[in-house]
């Protein structure tokens, strides 16, 4: 079975957030949440790079941890998802996130927490595959059709990749083999707890 990952190419990343178009689009994702964003790191200084950034679907996920309901839970791919009917919406896994994919949709003046919302890399949740209702709390499962995430597919440059992690892992050692540079992939060890994605095989972690 396949365990999917995602890898952004920051030497290809142009800040075009048409990723975050996409993701929002697809999904129908209510004002104030994106579950995709892209961070500019090394803002005017030289070795500025951009990065898209969204949850990793982490090997070991931090959220899962320390979530006092156990909303979340890890499909046979890989992908970490969680259960809205479940979440009550105390903000743990925002402050275990490293990666700050958890949202929290706000409702009234004082900002009252609703359930969280996060990147599902467009594999629905506990509802049946296509549904109504799953599409309403989660969006569209792209996976279910046999599709990779639209964030993925609609990146211009192609800087984001996302499927089979040993697939997009070969992608990425391939670009970076011929191009000679930019082996560095912001997020992997830290989500997936393995060598950088650009390193040849036989490199130690």
């Amino acid at each position: 079975m396949a365990r999917m990952k995602f890898i952004c190419d920051t030497e290809r990343c142009i800040e075009c957030n048409s990723c975050v178009t996409a993701c929002k689009n697809e999904h129908e994702i209510p004002w104030g949440v994106n579950r995709r964003r892209v961070v500019t790191l090394n803002d005017g200084i030289p070795g500025e790079r951009s990065v898209s950034v969204a949850c990793m679907h982490c090997s070991d996920a931090p959220c899962m941890a320390v979530c006092p309901v156990n909303c979340f839970y890890r499909t046979e791919e890989g992908v970490v998802l969680h259960d809205k009917d479940v979440c009550i919406g105390c903000g743990y896994c925002s402050y275990a996130c490293p990666f700050g994919a958890p949202q929290f949709p706000s409702a009234g003046t004082f900002g009252v927490r609703g359930k969280m919302d996060k990147c599902t890399f467009c594999a629905g949740g506990p509802e049946a595959n296509g549904s109504q209702a799953e599409f309403e709390k989660y969006g569209r499962n792209r996976l279910a059709e046999g599709k990779l995430p639209a964030c993925a597919e609609m990146c211009s440059t192609k800087a984001l990749l996302g499927g089979d992690g040993d697939v997009v892992a070969d992608i990425f050692r391939t670009r970076v083999l011929k191009r000679g540079k930019g082996a560095e992939v912001w997020g992997w060890g830290t989500a997936y707890g393995s060598k950088q994605a650009g390193q040849p095989n036989q490199a130690k972690s």
